[in-house]
């Protein structure tokens, strides 16, 4: 017997069969289909007899159904009851097909919903759970209009904002005072008692523990001090957190040092999650714990990671999956106009390791980890530069060059700007290539560049006025190269992350001339309603503005921190929406990045002018396990545990490798129901209720990009030619 017809006669739960049982009371059609059908095949053509009827009311559901539409904005013209009976009718020309599902170790999971119904009715089979069940209520209601699409009020928006305290709050700055004293206490004792040592940070024979505690809080403002002892034993984070760790949290993270995984925490990181939490800021800083505290399915996975991102599976000289070949490890690509630039050495490791990072897969591999002395490269840099970024002066196409890693700013300064003259050199040399180039042959130069990092958020130290002067200097030389744009992408993930030394950090880089943006992962506890809103908010206050929200990227490995598409997707039609920049200042906005020094000014201006709490200038987007990114879907199907399949097609307004015209669409399977998700927000501590109509949003379209992110034009023609691409 296969695995499908082992399922189809394994009985349900009893919480299934009462779900089931309100889900045919409501719907006495559907009953009556079900109960009269001898098989599937009949409840698919009285469904679609039923169904049919009420799309053809709407000219633009039926267009979209029938793959005919082309209205960038579908949503748009579709109300809520068409996507209900979109959805069924998808789920019906899709019925049996079986995809691979890596959240099951690669086994093929099949969509047939209506069978599952119909077995469930009539034999009280079908190895369905609850969750599938209650997502096929709420579709049902979604049908008959029983479920109402509302959408919630600015001011309603605002107050959920609230909920969430910033690090820059008084209240919570003398928390993380009183936590900073706890660790420097316990770093004392440890260097006293020679558990931990360092040449570089010791105390004198007799220094009394106050002069012992001055230096240590010297030393607190040197980055340096934080990667040295940083926390890399469960034992040791326990300790740190005043034992406040539950005893099954300390056995995960026991069993995923027996399996390899590292531990790296900075103390100021640690600094952040409170171990003593007053009623003020309760669930606040969940955001910032479930980067630090692994969960149990990332421990069990690790090992059998599988890669998310098929590009980044590179074999040096070779096409990778976007048929880009790359002449080393240290150039990741799936696009023509950019590639990725990762530095040797601590370029591939990181001031903390996130718990949901989408290099995991390479910290299994060991490409990655936080043993500096394991990742010195073979030859040197003078060696080695050249030769890679020769890569980028000789395609015709690469005109972004986005250095990051790991964590670019891992690197010194030294070595920092040994990589940034270098690029200076090399746009310079393409220039000079392009000058013997007829018109329309021209290869595309560099113009902009951009340096990825999470320093300002992890570790603010290493941000310094010396390393301003590097960015600064390189942006003056760089202009008369060409290069217009100078960005760094960094990564804040919750308000509580936004302290003073951060506010600081990012002024020292917009004041280098050097503009800041910023990606959110949209994590199960960043998804709450409020938190991203009130991320963008305080960001703007920084001067950095939000450039992506990605949806959580992995298969099982990251079922804790993942949340359905569908959230995302609600929480900007319902939440972001009300950041949205009037076209009437679009003008005004889309000039922000280009003035760094004056952007915090400007920002406000925008708030002020538009009456904005935040600006959405963000794209909601997942990175496809293909090739490119997304949030262009129809969700075609779900599974028995009720993860829903989701056919993503390409970002239509960029352009990609031209092997996405053999790849066709790409199927998603999710990672976790949306009766889990709300399960897993109740117990954080939300209202579920908060989140009604979050089971109707069953498609999407790509948000254009704004035009402060586009590319400048060229003076010139440049060549259709693409290089480096073998199909």
């Amino acid at each position: 017997m296969d695995s499908i017809a082992f399922w189809d006669n394994v009985g349900i739960s009893i919480r299934a069969r009462k779900i089931l049982q309100k889900l045919l009371a409501e719907n006495p059609v559907l009953e009556n289909i079900i109960r009269n059908a001898d098989n599937v095949v009949e409840v698919h053509a009285a469904l679609r007899n039923w169904v049919m009827p009420i799309l053809k009311r709407n000219p633009a559901a039926e267009s979209y159904y029938l793959n005919k539409s082309t209205d960038p904005e579908p949503e748009e013209k579709l109300s809520w009851q068409d996507l209900a009976a979109i959805r069924i009718l998808d789920y019906i020309d899709n019925a049996g097909k079986e995809f691979p599902d890596q959240n099951i170790g690669g086994q093929l999971a099949q969509t047939n919903p209506f069978k599952m119904l119909w077995l469930a009715t009539h034999k009280g089979s079908s190895g369905a759970e609850a969750a599938f069940f209650e997502d096929m209520l709420q579709l049902f209601r979604q049908l008959n209009d029983t479920q109402i699409r509302t959408h919630p009020t600015k001011s309603q928006v605002e107050n959920w904002m609230k909920k969430y305290p910033s690090g820059l709050d008084p209240v919570v700055e003398e928390l993380r005072q009183d936590n900073k004293k706890r660790i420097i206490r316990i770093l004392i004792e440890k260097i006293d008692s020679g558990d931990i040592s360092s040449r570089r940070y010791s105390f004198e024979s007799g220094l009394s523990f106050a002069n012992k505690e001055k230096l240590m809080n010297e030393w607190w403002l040197d980055s340096n001090f934080h990667l040295r002892f940083a926390i890399r034993s469960p034992e040791l984070l326990n300790e740190m957190l005043d034992y406040t760790l539950t005893e099954e949290t300390m056995k995960v993270l026991k069993k995923a040092r027996r399996k390899g995984i590292p531990f790296f925490v900075n103390p100021y990181y640690l600094s952040l999650l409170n171990s003593y939490i007053p009623d003020y800021v309760v669930g606040a800083d969940m955001a910032i714990r479930s980067y630090v505290i692994y969960s149990k399915q990332l421990v069990e996975e690790f090992g059998k990671i599988v890669a998310w991102e098929k590009e980044d599976k590179v074999k040096p000289g070779e096409p990778n999956a976007a048929g880009w070949i790359v002449p080393s490890y240290n150039i990741h690509r799936r696009y023509p106009e950019v590639a990725i630039f990762i530095p040797d050495t601590v370029g591939r490791a990181c001031g903390g390791l996130c718990a949901s990072c989408q290099r995991m897969y390479d910290f299994q591999s060991g490409r990655y980890n936080f043993n500096l002395d394991k990742l010195k490269p073979k030859r040197t840099w003078e060696e080695r530069l050249p030769e890679l970024l020769g890569y980028f002066r000789n395609d015709a196409q690469l005109r972004d060059i986005l250095i990051t890693g790991g964590d670019a700013l891992m690197s010194s300064n030294r070595s920092l700007k040994q990589i940034l003259d270098a690029i200076y050199k090399m746009a310079l040399a393409k220039i000079e290539d392009n000058s013997l180039r007829a018109e329309g042959e021209k290869y595309a130069e560099i113009v902009r560049i951009r340096i990825g990092t999470r320093l300002p958020a992890y570790l603010p130290q290493r941000i310094t006025p010396n390393l301003g002067k590097v960015l600064s200097e390189f942006k003056k030389k760089a202009q008369k190269a060409g290069i217009k744009q100078f960005v760094v992408q960094t990564h804040f993930q919750s308000p509580m992350e936004i302290t003073f030394d951060s506010k600081r950090a990012v002024q020292l880089l917009l004041e280098s001339g050097w503009a800041v943006t910023n990606q959110e992962v949209f994590t199960t506890a960043a998804s709450r309603r409020g938190h991203s809103a009130k991320l963008r908010n305080v960001l703007n206050e920084l001067g950095v503005l939000s450039y992506y929200t990605f949806a959580v990227k992995g298969f099982k490995e990251n079922k804790t921190s993942f949340t359905p598409n569908s959230r995302l997707m609600q929480e900007r039609m319902e939440e972001k929406i009300f950041g949205t920049i009037p076209k009437k200042d679009m003008d005004f906005a889309q000039h922000l990045l280009l003035h760094p020094q004056k952007i915090v000014e400007s920002i406000k201006s925008l708030h002020k002018e538009a009456e904005l709490p935040f600006l959405s200038t963000d794209r909601s987007i997942l990175n496809l396990p293909g090739v490119g990114k997304s949030m262009t879907f129809r969700t075609i199907g779900i599974t028995r545990y009720g993860r829903r399949i989701l056919e993503f097609e390409h970002d239509p307004t960029r352009t990609h490798s031209p092997i996405i015209h053999k790849m066709g669409k790409v199927i998603v399977i999710e990672s976790k129901s949306l009766d889990e998700y709300l399960k897993q927000l109740e117990e954080m501590g939300e209202n579920p209720e908060d989140y009604a109509g979050v089971f109707g949003y069953t498609i999407g379209h790509t948000e254009p990009r704004m035009a402060m992110y586009e590319y400048p034009e060229y003076d010139y023609q440049i060549t259709k030619e693409i290089t480096n691409l073998e199909i």
